[in-house]
């Protein structure tokens, strides 16, 4: 195998026994190990089935299934995440432009935390390639176009040297008929919409509108941190602000706060906890305040099931008590 594209991460695969539920076939018979077409039916072979679909942990079992014929992409998002508003639309394009060539199967973890727990998701959004069967974890975050297309012209390749090469023929078979999704609030869809067309000030009034109608908007209150998060991290090179952060003492406000910012947004929480709360350690007065500030909106953004927020949170007593 060659080396794989940076950012992805080709090892370290999770067991998707307990969601997927492999249809029974014959001795012998379709699908059967060395039948012909039991991994891809041939290359460049139709398959059935939608380009891009939503997947609960009832049907994950028919994605698993899938992906010995055609390899799988799943994003695991949430609404709650600006991230996520900004890397879905994205993946959806791209799947249609690949054609067929692999199915984008998009998971809402808010509402399947199964799902969640078999991928390991730590943060959203996380986005995870099904090759027959097998998971290959990613990235996490909102990754650029460019960068994306790399990540799947080498999952196409491994696909490829696995044997699973299908295409998907949509229109094929009927597909199941999908509860309608209940919709945002006026404001949530509003501040979503602005963050597809990358205006970042629009999202932000929106939610704080939001925020404003309806004080206890939870939902509202972690996206508009999570813009905001965005917004301290757009023009910085985050190379160079976790260089800085290293070399600057442990006293640097600025410097910390910078660099938990990267490791934030690039989904690493238990990073960016870990840094700010060494730097409460080292501050007193408004410089630590301005510290434990911030680290209680990175809880927020991480939200109350991320793993490494209720270690964090003693930590941060720890340190202030």
């Amino acid at each position: 195998m060659s080396e794989p594209t940076p950012g992805m991460n080709l090892y370290g695969a999770v067991d998707l026994s307990s969601l997927a539920t492999p249809r029974q076939t014959a001795p012998g018979g379709p699908g059967a190990p060395g039948a012909p077409g039991a991994a891809g039916g041939g290359a460049g072979a139709a398959v059935p089935g939608e380009i891009v679909v939503k997947v609960t942990a009832a049907t994950f079992g028919e994605t698993v299934q899938l992906s010995t014929q055609v390899p799988v992409l799943v994003d695991l998002y949430s609404a709650r995440s600006a991230a996520s508003g900004q890397l879905t639309p994205v993946l959806e394009k791209l799947a249609l432009e690949y054609g067929g060539r692999f199915q984008l199967a998009q998971v809402d973890v808010d509402a399947d935390a199964q799902i969640a727990a078999a991928f390991q998701v730590q943060s959203v959004p996380t986005v995870v390639a099904v090759v027959g069967g097998q998971p290959i974890p990613l990235f996490q975050g909102a990754y650029p176009e460019e960068q994306i297309r790399q990540v799947l012209d080498e999952v196409l390749r491994i696909a490829a040297q696995n044997g699973v090469t299908g295409v998907l023929s949509p229109g094929e078979e009927p597909a199941a008929e999908e509860p309608a999704e209940p919709p945002l609030p006026p404001l949530h869809a509003e501040a979503l919409e602005a963050i597809e067309r990358g205006d970042l000030d629009a999202a932000e009034a929106a939610y704080t509108r939001a925020l404003k109608e309806n004080p206890g908007d939870e939902e509202a209150r972690a996206a508009l941190l999570q813009v905001q998060l965005i917004r301290r991290v757009d023009h910085d090179d985050p190379e160079e602000v976790l260089a800085a952060a290293a070399a600057a003492a442990p006293g640097d406000v600025a410097a910390h706060l910078a660099a938990a910012d990267v490791e934030a947004a690039t989904g690493r929480f238990g990073a960016a906890f870990e840094r700010l709360v060494r730097v409460v350690r080292a501050t007193s007065g408004d410089e630590r305040e301005q510290v434990r500030v911030r680290l209680l909106e990175l809880f927020e953004i991480a939200g109350p099931t991320h793993p490494d927020v209720s270690p964090a949170r003693r930590a941060l007593a720890s340190a202030l008590y």
